[in-house]
């Protein structure tokens, strides 16, 4: 599924098209994608009718236009905002008007110009609501109601190193678990895990709760710098189920260096990968440079 950095990089394109833009002919073709607004689907065409959009903005995965406009249920006291999650294989595109919907689109709107917008969501694990936007004091933002569980992510400009440090240690869980927490840090996901981990020469399995304040504030560097490093390319795709908003593929699974490479030889000491499984989820890495804890072996 998209990671943060593949978020960013749609909602980056969404900002050049979408920003001041009026939804117009708003249809949401498939239930699952409205199935958290109230009166589902066709309710939220309608209160998305007439909107206009006035910001985009992140937090980890979820995205989110704030929204101004015609619609009684947009009003400003409850400071709306659309709020999307791709899911697993959700894309939004945006395209010249044409009649034709692209294939598995679930949601569709003209935006002004001959172009349109389109949810395209193969998989319908994405969704689409209106939700309120509350004040966050620690980061000093308006976050969506629904994505305030989620902890702020390492790109964002409220992001405290020293607190997710802190947060980390409190949990005797292994780090790649850990890094997984959406409560802890936000927007990391499988991809951007096991290379931070390679970079950071740290095993998934050590537990968080005993590694020091060093090796921690290193390893959520090395998750910073390598999502950066992914967004300067526009992602990572593996398959035509990641695009940015224009409909083009990123780049950075070019320069991967441990997820998706079982068996290759590790770019530092050139000792074949291993895969192992922690917490559910696969984690790669260089048996020579992240030694296995202990307790593990």
């Amino acid at each position: 599924m998209p990671e943060l950095p593949e978020v960013e990089v749609v909602r980056r394109g969404l900002v050049t098209h979408l920003t001041g833009a009026t939804l117009r002919d708003v249809d949401v073709l498939h239930p699952r994608t409205g199935r958290r607004y109230p009166g589902g689907s066709a309710a939220l065409a309608q209160a998305l009718e007439g909107a206009t959009i006035a910001k985009i903005d992140r937090r980890g995965k979820y995205l989110w236009c704030v929204l101004v406009g015609e619609s009684t249920h947009l009003t400003p006291s409850l400071a709306p905002a659309l709020l999307i999650h791709l899911g697993m294989s959700g894309q939004l595109i945006i395209d010249d008007g044409a009649a034709s919907l692209l294939p598995h689109c679930r949601m569709h709107a003209h935006i002004g110009k001959g172009r349109s917008v389109s949810f395209v969501d193969q998989r319908t694990f994405g969704y689409l609501t209106i939700d309120k936007l509350l004040w966050e004091p620690r980061t000093e933002r308006w976050i969506p109601s629904l994505a305030q569980h989620i902890a702020p992510d390492p790109l964002e400009e409220g992001f405290d190193m020293v607190a997710t440090v802190r947060e980390l240690r409190r949990h005797r869980v292994p780090l790649k678990n850990a890094l997984l927490n959406q409560e802890i840090i936000s927007g990391v996901g499988n991809i951007y895990a096991d290379e931070a981990l390679w970079a950071a020469r740290l095993h998934g399995t050590r537990l968080a709760s005993g590694l020091s304040y060093a090796q921690l504030t290193t390893v959520l560097t090395e998750v910073q710098a390598v999502m950066r490093r992914a967004l300067a390319v526009g992602g990572t795709s593996f398959d035509a189920l990641y695009v940015n908003a224009a409909g083009e593929p990123g780049y950075f699974a070019r320069s991967l260096h441990a997820y998706g490479k079982v068996g290759e030889p590790c770019d530092r000491c050139g000792t074949p990968l291993v895969s192992m499984v922690v917490g559910g989820r696969s984690h790669t890495y260089c048996p020579s440079c992240q030694k296995l804890p202990a307790r593990t072996r």
